[in-house]
């Protein structure tokens, strides 16, 4: 999940570009799945009077598990919506239906996961979304850390903020990848996880959407304001895979604005 390429947020899509609500199935997740999942979990939430109860809202957030996006909507008091990999709606009989109808129950939306136009897709799908003054949850750091360690951010997430007018939440999650570690399949009771939402940021000081320095500045912003949530140790890089070849290693040896 990116906001850039480290997004993930809601429902279904009929026609191309525009968002389908989930309806039943998300009222019907926010009055089971929440309290069950608290009952079970037993997550600590703190700062929930810092998030606007209505208006456009960015959670932007560190990425430690594949729950994260289970455990923002769980723990935040108000809808959130993030987005999803469309394979997860694609499947077919039960399991298909199941599947499915868990992803809607908990707020996501299916996308064609990927860089170039999927990555703008992404993008124009969650601007509708906070132009309809929803709450949407973004990973600025693209992907899960793996070492656990807060990696540089994308200039996704302030590119959303600065050209909708949206206020951003940091959160900081903590203990995520313990419950569900990368590659186990199923969670664990014993661990309890934190969730931390912040102060709303103001990015509007540092300029237009258009301007990549004012993109880059708040973009730092926001994980600085992570970082203070939840206290990892800093990367100081960007988590992206190790580069093959000597052009790859080119590209990402050369200064430019990540998105």
């Amino acid at each position: 999940m990116t906001s850039e390429q480290s997004v993930e947020p809601e429902s279904s899509s009929d026609e191309a570009g525009k968002p389908h609500h989930a309806g039943f199935a998300y009222a019907l997740g926010r009055g089971l799945i929440t309290p069950l999942a608290r009952l079970i979990y037993r997550p600590r939430i703190e700062g929930r009077e810092h998030v606007p109860s209505d208006g456009p809202v960015i959670f932007a957030s560190n990425h430690l598990s594949f729950i994260d996006s289970i455990a923002i909507p769980v723990a935040a008091p108000r809808p959130v919506h993030f987005l999803a990999k469309s394979a997860y709606f694609e499947g077919t009989g039960f399991r298909g239906w199941l599947s499915k109808t868990f992803f809607q129950s908990i707020g996501a939306i299916p996308v064609q996961r990927g860089a170039g136009q999927a990555a703008l897709d992404a993008l124009e799908l969650q601007r509708q979304l906070l132009d309809e003054g929803l709450a949407v949850a973004l990973y600025p750091e693209g992907t899960r850390s793996t070492d656990g360690r807060l990696y540089k951010g994308r200039t996704g997430v302030a590119f959303l903020a600065l050209q909708t007018g949206a206020r951003v939440v940091p959160v900081g999650l903590s203990g995520t990848d313990k419950v569900l570690p990368v590659g186990a399949k199923v969670p664990t009771l014993k661990e309890r996880i934190t969730v931390r939402f912040g102060e709303p940021l103001d990015l509007s000081p540092h300029g237009p959407a258009t301007s990549g320095r004012a993109r880059r500045l708040a973009t730092d912003e926001i994980m600085a304001a992570i970082h203070g949530l939840s206290g990892q140790e800093l990367a100081g890089t960007y988590n992206e895979a190790p580069a093959h070849g000597t052009i790859e290693k080119i590209k990402q040896a050369l200064p430019h604005e990540r998105r």
